[in-house]
C-alpha cells in the first residue's frame, strides 16, 4: 500500500485492474493454495511456483505488486509483477501456460477495448498504463515484457485502425518504436509516436506537466512517415557529403516501402528540397527501389505459397492437420462458437466425426455439447475436458483474429470449405463434376 500510494494510483484503480501483492517470503502462496487443495504440480503448470535445485517448489513471484493479466473475455490467464524496490527483473511475467502466451496478449486490452476514444495508446509499463487510465487516458495497453508482436498487432487491430506509440523516451524505447510501426503498418494500422520532452515516460509525463499537457502531446503527435524520417536523419551530420549521401539511401528506402504513390512522391519532393537536389531525381529514385521491392516481395510470397501446409500446422508437434485448408475452417467455426454461442443454431453445422482432424473434432464436440446445455463457456470450463495439447491448441485458436461483424456469412463459409475438402477427400470424387459444380455456384459456365 506504501508503494501504491508512492506512486499515486488511486483506489478506484487498485479495484479496475485488481492490483495484488506478493509478500516478501518464498511459500505464502504455496502454502495458502495448499489449504485451497491445489497441488505443487498444477501451481507448477499454472507458472505460480518454480521447481527448486533440490527438487522441492518456491513462489515464483516475490516482493512485487501483482497485476492479473486478464484477456479480452474477462479470463485471468496470468500474471505480471512489479518489484517493490531494487532487484531485476523490473517486471517479472508469468512464464508460458496452456492458456498464456505473452506474445498474443496485451495488458489491460480487456479495459481499453470499451474505450470511445477512437485510438489504442500503446505503452510500456503496466504503471504506466494503470496513470493513463487514472488520468483519463483508458485507451491505453501495455506489450507483456516484450517489443509488440504480429500477433498482438493483429489482436489490436480487431478493436482500433489507429494507435498511438508511448514507449519509454529512451533508446531502447526508440528502438522498440521502430520495430512496432513495422509491424502494424503491414496490417494498415495508422500509426502515430509520441516526442515526450522532460520525462522518461507517460506515467513521469502526467505527473509533472498533468492530464491536459499530455492530451496536448498526443494531439501533436508525429505520424509514424515523420517520425521515422526524423529518427534516420538525426544519425547523420548533413553538412558532410558521405552522410548526407547515407542519409538520402536510407531515406529512399522508407519511401519505397510506402504503398501510396502520391504520398511517395510527395515525401519524396520534401525530400529533394530538403537535401537542395532535383524533384525528379529523388522521384525516380525511389520508384525504381520500390520496382524492386515488389519484384522481391512477390518471389518471397511465391515461395510461401508452396509450403501452406507448414504455416497452418498446430503449434503441438504432437497435434498434425492432415488436410490443412479443412482444418483451417474447422478452427474458424470454434472459434466463431466460442465468441458467438447463438452460432450454434447454424444450419448445417457438421458433427464431430467430420472433422478432418480429430483434435479439432473433440474440441468443437465439447464446446457444442457445453452451448447446447446452456452452459457459459471458457477455457477454463473446457480443460477438464481436453488433453493439454487440446487446451493449448483451443487456446491458440483464439488468439487468431475472426470478425464478428458478419459472422453467419463467415460461419457459413467454414461449412461450405468444410464440405468441398471432405468431397475432394473422398475416393469416388469426380473431379472434373466438383469443378463443374463450383462454377456453377460462382456464378459463370464454361
Amino acid at each position: 500500500m506504501a508503494y501504491i500510494q508512492k506512486r499515486g494510483i488511486s483506489p478506484a484503480m487498485v479495484k479496475n485492474f485488481g492490483l495484488g501483492a506478493a509478500p516478501d517470503t518464498w511459500d505464502s502462496l504455496r502454502n495458502a493454495m495448499h489449504e485451497k487443495g491445489f497441488t505443487d504440480n498444477e501451481l507448477f503448470d499454472a507458472g505460480l511456483v518454480k521447481r527448486g535445485k533440490q527438487g522441492g517448489f518456491y513462489d515464483a513471484f516475490r516482493n512485487r505488486l501483482m497485476f492479473p493479466v486478464i484477456d479480452v473475455r474477462g479470463n485471468v490467464i496470468g500474471f505480471s509483477g512489479r518489484i517493490l524496490g531494487d532487484g531485476e527483473p523490473k517486471y517479472l511475467n508469468s512464464p508460458e501456460t496452456l492458456v498464456f502466451n505473452k506474445s498474443r496478449n496485451l495488458f489491460a486490452l480487456n479495459l481499453a477495448k470499451k474505450s470511445k476514444s477512437g485510438y489504442i495508446i500503446l505503452s510500456e509499463g503496466n504503471i504506466d498504463v494503470v496513470s493513463l487510465h487514472q488520468a483519463g487516458f483508458d485507451s491505453a495497453v501495455a506489450s507483456l515484457g516484450t517489443s509488440l508482436t504480429p500477433e498482438q498487432a493483429r489482436l489490436i487491430s480487431r478493436y482500433t485502425n489507429e494507435v498511438i506509440i508511448a514507449y519509454d523516451n529512451d533508446g531502447a524505447g526508440l528502438k522498440a518504436s521502430q520495430r512496432a510501426i513495422g509491424i502494424m503498418e503491414k496490417l494498415d494500422i495508422k500509426v502515430r509516436v509520441l516526442r515526450m520532452s522532460g520525462a522518461k515516460d507517460p506515467d513521469e509525463y502526467i505527473k509533472t506537466k498533468g492530464p491536459e499537457a499530455f492530451r496536448k502531446l498526443l494531439e501533436g503527435s508525429e505520424n509514424q512517415m515523420d517520425y521515422r524520417l526524423r529518427a534516420i536523419r538525426e544519425k547523420y551530420d548533413l553538412s558532410v557529403t558521405e552522410q548526407k549521401s547515407d542519409y538520402l539511401r536510407e531515406a529512399v528506402e522508407l519511401l519505397a516501402r510506402l504503398p501510396d504513390e502520391v504520398r511517395r512522391q510527395v515525401y519524396a519532393m520534401d525530400l529533394a528540397r530538403e537535401l537542395g537536389l532535383p524533384p525528379d531525381v529523388i522521384v525516380n529514385d525511389v520508384e525504381r527501389r520500390r520496382d524492386r521491392l515488389v519484384k522481391s516481395t512477390f518471389r518471397q510470397t511465391q515461395k510461401q505459397q508452396t509450403q501452406p501446409e507448414k504455416q497452418l500446422q498446430p503449434p503441438s508437434r504432437e497435434l498434425r492437420y492432415d488436410d490443412p485448408a479443412s482444418a483451417a475452417a474447422e478452427e474458424g467455426i470454434i472459434r466463431l462458437l466460442y465468441l458467438e454461442p447463438s452460432l450454434i443454431s447454424t444450419p448445417g453445422l457438421p458433427p464431430p466425426e467430420e472433422f478432418s482432424a480429430p483434435a479439432l473434432g473433440r474440441i468443437y464436440d465439447a464446446l457444442r455439447k457445453r452451448i447446447e446445455k446452456g452452459q457459459s463457456v471458457s477455457t477454463d470450463h473446457l480443460a477438464g475436458e481436453l488433453t493439454g495439447d487440446e487446451l493449448g491448441l483451443l487456446v491458440a485458436i483464439l488468439q487468431k483474429p475472426e470478425t464478428l461483424s458478419r459472422s453467419r456469412q463467415s460461419i457459413a463459409d467454414y461449412i461450405a470449405k468444410i464440405n468441398e475438402q471432405k468431397q475432394l477427400r473422398s475416393g469416388g470424387t469426380d473431379l472434373m463434376a466438383l469443378r463443374d459444380q463450383l462454377k456453377k455456384k460462382k456464378g459463370y459456365e464454361g
